[in-house]
This record gives C-alpha cells, structure tokens and sequence, in this order.
C-alpha cells in the first residue's frame, strides 16, 4: 500500500514518499524554489584559444493559463511570449552565454551582457544584420576591443566620415561586400560559421521544446539555464570528432 504524503518543518517542505522510499518534492514546491535556484555557471572552455563568438536570438512562448483557455474554449488570446539570446563556441557548438528578455527588449542591447558570461579572449563576434548597431560595435570595442566584429550590414548602409582616411571594421565590411558581393563576403569573413548558431536554436526547439512552463520570469530564467546545461552535456556525450585524413 502506497504511502500516504507526509508533512515536515512547514509547507515548503511537504513532500511524498516515493516506491524506493526517497522524499520526491511536490511540484508547487519545486517551482517555488527555482525561483531562487543557484544553477552553476556555464563551463569555460579549458584550452587558451580565442573563442569565436555567434550571437543569435529567437521566441520562446509562454504556457500558461492563455493557452489553456484557447485548448479548452477556443478563446482567442494574444499570444505572449520571452526572447531568449545566446552566445555559442562556433568550435565545440556549446553555448556559453545566455539571457532570457521580455520581447520589448532589442537584440543588441543584450550584447554586453552575453560577453560579460564569456571567460577569456574572444577572437570574433559573430551575429546576423539585427546587430548593425553602432551600439553594438560600442560594446564589443569596449568589453573585447581584440575582438573582429562580424557583421553584414544593413541594405541602406553608408560609410563613416572617416571610411576614407580611417575605415572601421564596418566600413571595410561594407566595402568587401560591395566590391565582392554578399556571398563572397560572407565566406572571405568567416560569417558562414553563423549557421551553426541558428542549428543551436534548432537544437533547442527540438529537444527542449518551444515554450516555458514556468509562470514567473525568475523561474523562468532558471528553467532556461537548466535546459541549456542539458543541451550541452548532450553534445559533449554525442557530438563527432571529425577527422581530415591527407
């Protein structure tokens, strides 16, 4: 006969007995606690080479009482939803920065905060021309100023003042691309390895799934780093080593 659930030291800590006779925590008590989850930083890569940095963003929805009401009635409800942003080693495919934001919040505000989670040098920043930002050039000059800073610009881009005298980064990027083309300045640059964030997300939506169950943006957070740890673990079990044979 299955135990009945048993009470100790107050409601926070109720809990039921499991078949091998182990305390298994309630859910209510499980959310309340990832609220203030301590989930250990994400590992840095052991070796001193530079890390190429991909930046990459996408939704996450919200599953909640909405989207029960729509199942149950048919109730038609604005859908609501985070954005999660993550910073992925273009080498290993681990991803070793993460944010979680409301939807309000703009791609390239969110870089300092990614590059403040990255341990060691960083070769190159790597994202898609959501980032063509002055403010993000700003950041990374500030915080990674050994940094090349891969971007391709927007269609209605124009040089700086001083593109002719003192080209920056971006004036010259614009250059490679109107001399070259677009296609040739995204292989000459190393962009194409920016494919392999947009698979991380792919990754994520397939294996994690699409939505946060959870109900409080803190939890929220720690559901999102708990995810993150797992999805990394999985690739350090069942990525391939590849390799080229002369």
């Amino acid at each position: 006969m299955a135990k009945a659930p048993v009470q100790q030291g107050g409601p926070d800590l109720k809990h039921s007995v499991g078949a091998a006779g182990r305390p298994a925590r309630d859910h209510s008590t499980l959310c309340r606690r990832a609220e203030t989850l301590e989930v250990p930083r994400l590992q840095p890569r052991t070796d001193v080479k530079p890390l190429h940095l991909l930046v990459d963003s996408t939704g996450l929805k919200l599953c909640g009482t909405g989207e029960w009401m729509v199942e149950k009635h048919g109730a038609k409800t604005r859908r609501s939803w985070r954005k999660l942003h993550i910073g992925l080693d273009a080498d290993t495919g681990q991803i070793v920065a993460v944010a979680l934001t409301t939807k309000e919040v703009d791609d390239g505000a969110e870089v300092g905060p990614l590059l403040d989670q990255v341990a060691g040098p960083v070769a190159s920043f790597t994202a898609d021309g959501a980032y063509d930002q002055e403010g993000v050039s700003t950041t990374v000059a500030e915080r990674r100023p050994e940094a090349a800073i891969i971007v391709p610009s927007r269609s209605t881009a124009v040089p700086s003042e001083t593109a002719e005298t003192a080209p920056t980064q971006r004036d010259r990027h614009l250059r490679g691309i109107a001399e070259h083309g677009r296609a040739a300045w995204q292989k000459a640059s190393g962009y194409t390895k920016r494919a392999r964030a947009e698979a991380a997300m792919s990754r994520f939506k397939r294996v994690i799934g699409d939505g946060l169950r959870s109900l409080a943006d803190r939890r929220r957070a720690t559901e999102v780093k708990v995810a993150v740890h797992a999805l990394n673990r999985i690739l350090e079990l069942g990525r391939p080593i590849s390799v080229r044979i002369a």
